[in-house]
């Protein structure tokens, strides 16, 4: 007897592996698109439900097969218009995804990992420990949910979500091979059809990996950046210490040309107060830069509990852009959306099982630092 643990998902199934599944139970290959739409432009997880699917495909199917998305936990809305999802996956751990509207682009943040094992220092889904890598499915699992929320339409009608973004919890270019996966679905006409532009990986920097995506997939590039010299970005972004600024840069940089098209790099850059929001890195940043075709983002930080950073005046912050904008770069400072819950960039902690005992370790040097202060042991 077959159980649920035996069937295959095919929610996280890309259409060569989609038809190599049909053609393994005796059944024509162009079954696969059929599936495929039903699955995606549909949102359908009921065999049942597929009516140009035989009556004898279907049971088969039900026999051998399933589609499972991650379960929603729970779905929030801000003030904002800004949405977030908390869907618990596999290894029991939650993470998050979120929505957000602006204009008529609707942008989806998609998870990669239950927590992330790079600890950057101002990110609090690193504070929590790494417990696992998300499937296929449970990536791509993640625009589906979203995609059902606003009522699924064939892929010649537009949608609600036209862009998708692998800024979520974890590192992607530490999960490649399902985030692979799951963004060939995204842009698949049969899975999301969205287009090579407008669907990002950002990585923090995985040299090895950032050489081999060329190889898989044509994708928009951002790089989190945070920091425009190694010494700053070694405590603000510790891969740095593997893979510094040069090396990094570099590799994205070849990414680019192999693509062979005239592509920009998306730079990422989180502005902390005292910390890396001074002129003086404005002025390295732009020197750092001025042979990358890039574009900046620049992030006001979003505080969480106990991070021990702060957000910069509005001042620092206009006066950093602008001398980035009159060194002659493209600079945008992102509007912080859905803060209100907890859905801003940054903030994604959902509940992880921590495998490397991060988030006890965090929690028990910041009450130290907490208790130090409060007797005046601080700075001394």
């Amino acid at each position: 007897m077959t159980t649920s643990t035996d069937k295959i998902n095919l929610l996280g199934l890309t259409q060569p592996e989609m038809e190599k599944f049909f053609d393994s139970i005796g059944e024509k290959r162009f079954r696969a698109g059929q599936v495929m739409k039903w699955i995606h432009h549909f949102g359908v997880d009921d065999f049942d439900a597929m009516t140009n699917v035989g009556k004898a495909l279907r049971e088969k199917l039900k026999a051998r097969a399933e589609i499972r998305g991650p379960e929603v936990v729970s779905e929030d809305i801000s003030s904002d218009g800004t949405r977030k999802w908390v869907v618990r996956v596999a290894s029991g751990s939650c993470v998050e995804t979120v929505y957000i509207p602006q204009g008529k682009r609707g942008t989806l943040c998609v998870s990669s990992q239950a927590g992330c094992a790079l600890d950057c220092s101002f990110c609090s889904t690193g504070k929590q420990g790494f417990n696992s890598n998300l499937t296929a499915a449970e990536v791509i699992g993640q625009v589906w949910i979203a995609n059902k929320s606003f009522g699924s339409v064939p892929a010649t009608i537009d949608r609600a979500i036209t862009n998708v973004v692998m800024m979520g919890m974890g590192e992607p270019l530490l999960n490649f091979d399902n985030v692979i996966a799951a963004m060939h679905l995204m842009m698949d006409d049969l899975g999301y059809g969205i287009s090579k532009r407008r669907v990002t990986l950002s990585t923090s920097g995985v040299v090895p990996m950032i050489d081999e995506l060329a190889k898989h997939i044509d994708v928009s590039l951002a790089l989190s950046l945070h920091a425009p010299n190694d010494a700053l970005r070694n405590e603000l972004v510790p891969i740095n210490k593997k893979y510094p600024l040069k090396v990094v840069l570099d590799s994205c940089m070849r990414y680019m040309s192999e693509l062979g098209e005239k592509r920009v790099l998306t730079i990422e850059y989180t502005l902390l107060k005292d910390v890396n929001d001074k002129l003086e890195h404005a002025v390295e940043m732009a020197e750092l830069l001025k042979n990358v075709p890039c574009k900046i983002n620049l992030i006001p930080f979003n505080p969480f509990p106990h991070s021990g950073y702060e957000r910069p005046s509005n001042n620092a912050i206009r006066r950093f852009q602008d001398h980035l904008h009159h060194a002659g770069f493209n600079v945008t400072v992102r509007t912080t959306r859905g803060e209100d819950i907890d859905a801003a960039c940054g903030q994604l902690v959902g509940q992880v099982m921590d495998r490397t005992r991060r988030s006890e370790r965090y929690i028990a040097v910041r009450q130290l630092n907490a208790d130090a202060d409060s007797n005046g042991v601080a700075g001394n």
